[in-house]
């Protein structure tokens, strides 16, 4: 059952917002990278990708919270299935978040057939067939396109869920804002911070962004 829906678009700080769920006892926290880490889980996702009724317990087996994509194209149905769950929202100044997306999973997502990796790449495909739809409206997803659908995710998830129920969180402000959320005290460790631009790219086999 999950306590924590994340609604924010994939580069907002989801990794870190991750791991500072499963140190605070708010995990284990679903992420995309579960997806690749675990290959029972894929089969349900397909099933939802090609337009069937999400299978929680199939889909977040044993979380207890979920972040990042491929769940946050689905926090609308996450909310009504988990009403007792807080939804945390992830955001970062829009340019910011597109020269991050764009340069990450915006790369990758195109060129999914070419992933030698045949589990890799059915992950992709079913990435792609959940979140373009759903989360940008359809293809292509340029800059113009993504900015509107990421403008457009925020003010629904402002519209849709009930101010105490709802967290807008910033990853870059630390643990204060989250732990207040969360009614719970501020751990003495550094705030997680990790999954930058290079790094998601050497993870995925691209080439370093120039300059």
């Amino acid at each position: 059952m999950l306590r924590i829906i994340g609604s924010g678009f994939g580069r907002t700080g989801t990794q870190a917002l991750k791991l500072a769920l499963n140190e605070v006892g708010f995990g284990p926290c679903h992420h995309m990278t579960e997806m690749f880490a675990n290959p029972t889980m894929l089969a349900p996702w397909q099933a939802v990708a090609r337009g069937g009724k999400p299978d929680w317990g199939a889909m977040f087996p044993g979380y207890v919270s979920q972040v990042d994509w491929p769940g946050a194209a689905l926090w609308r149905e996450a909310a009504a299935a988990f009403p007792d769950a807080k939804v945390i929202h992830t955001e970062r100044p829009e340019e910011e978040w597109w020269r991050s997306f764009s340069s990450t999973i915006g790369s990758l997502l195109p060129h999914r057939a070419d992933v030698p990796d045949p589990y890799r790449r059915a992950v992709l495909e079913m990435a792609h067939d959940l979140i373009v739809p759903r989360s940008f409206g359809g293809e292509p997803i340029d800059k113009e396109r993504a900015l509107a659908a990421y403008r457009r995710n925020n003010a629904a998830v402002r519209a849709t869920i009930p101010p105490g129920r709802l967290l807008i969180f910033y990853a870059d402000r630390g643990w204060e804002p989250l732990c207040a959320f969360l009614g719970i005290p501020v751990p003495a460790t550094v705030f997680p911070r990790l999954n930058s631009t290079a790094e998601f790219r050497a993870n995925a086999g691209l080439d370093p962004v120039a300059g």
